[in-house]
């Protein structure tokens, strides 16, 4: 089936996004990428993202079940939970500062003062950035938001970022870090095209369908991921646009992977409270095509401006976003406050029972 209007579209993206629940493990290797973020309102996105494809998930169990899982935390199109396969198509990346820094080549005391860390947090097999910094005490640096921070936690990112260490588990919340070698060797214009192709077709499988101008962004964001082949990236997009299965709809071309099979099914009765990091929602611009309203971040938007919320939950019913959700959860209760686009609640049949049930789940995920 191919579709043919915004309706397929919206029904499309939300089947084949929001999939059967399934193990965390499976969750994770379909996905590939997990967009991670540490505000919780109520919990972290990454657990967000999850319990809507994962059986039985309890916000926090990707932390928890994170040595066990064989996933690391690193770069693709943004910073998140990425499975070995993925990383392996990223790595080994150049000697050149996170994308936050533009990607800048390492100035040389930076390579000797790596060379003596990585000898260090080798000899200890895990550090904490604290021993790394009681260890050198190398002094400040200027962060990416203009603030000061811990020149050797600096420097850890940077290593992190480059692929020469791994974060192994994180306590109350910072990275625990242990040496990482990924697999050298000169990698062929033949084989650096086909992990090029390889990671598009990632980044579409989890985004799809995705309208021309999205597609544009989401591939030129794998400079990211590889900063070593970003002059190559223009030649990729191109490459996928004949690549991909596409269709021209209401004047757009939205792509999708050749094997991902779009359904007209009709969707079930259910309300779903998103993240504003999940893939059903990624995409702002492709929000509204398919929703006709927009929708914004507004956690970092002045109080007095916001018009939504801190972190408003778009809320899905069925397959139309028709509002959003301000959750707070204190002493074990939690507080919904919902707003409608329309105006006031759906009218249909089941609506409002849904919606309950929406918040006893949310209720039991945390």
């Amino acid at each position: 089936m191919i579709p043919s209007t915004l309706d397929d579209l919206r029904r499309f993206a939300v089947s084949h996004s929001l999939f059967p629940k399934t193990t965390l493990k499976r969750a994770l290797a379909r996905l590939g990428f997990v967009q991670a973020d540490p505000i919780r309102a109520p919990a972290r996105a990454q657990d967000l993202i999850l319990r809507h494809r994962v059986a039985g998930y309890r916000a926090g169990d990707l932390e928890r079940q994170y040595a066990r899982l064989g996933v690391a935390e690193d770069f693709f199109v943004n910073y998140g939970f990425v499975t070995p396969a993925l990383q392996a198509l990223m790595h080994p990346r150049p000697d050149v500062t996170v994308p936050a820094d533009d990607a800048q080549p390492w100035p040389a005391e930076w390579i000797k003062r790596a060379r003596l860390l990585l000898k260090f947090v080798g000899a200890q097999r895990e550090v904490h950035p604290r021993e790394v910094d009681a260890h050198f005490a190398h002094g400040t640096v200027q962060n990416f938001w203009g603030g000061s921070s811990n020149a050797t936690t600096h420097l850890l990112d940077q290593m992190h970022y480059r692929g020469l260490l791994r974060v192994v588990r994180r306590e109350g919340g910072v990275r625990i870090y242990a040496v990482h070698e990924h697999a050298r060797g000169k990698v062929s214009p033949s084989e650096r095209r086909a992990r090029l192709d390889a990671l598009i077709d990632v980044a579409v499988r989890i985004y799809a369908p995705l309208p021309g101008p999205s597609l544009s962004l989401y591939v030129r964001r794998l400079r990211y991921a590889v900063p070593q082949w970003h002059h190559e990236i223009g030649a990729a997009l191109l490459r996928a646009k004949e690549r991909l299965a596409h269709a021209r709809i209401d004047g757009v071309d939205w792509y999708w992977t050749p094997e991902t099979k779009p359904s007209r099914r009709a969707l079930p009765d259910r309300v779903s409270f998103l993240t504003p990091f999940d893939p059903v929602v990624h995409d702002r611009a492709r929000f509204e095509r398919l929703w006709g309203w927009v929708y914004r971040f507004e956690a970092y938007t002045p109080a007095p401006k916001r018009k939504l919320g801190y972190y408003a939950l778009p809320l899905l019913w069925r397959d139309r976003v028709v509002g959003w959700a301000n959750l707070q959860s204190e002493g074990g209760a939690l507080d919904a406050e919902i707003g409608y686009v329309a105006g006031h609640a759906p009218s249909e049949p089941g609506f409002r029972r849904e919606l309950e049930a929406e918040i006893d789940r949310v209720r039991a995920f945390l």
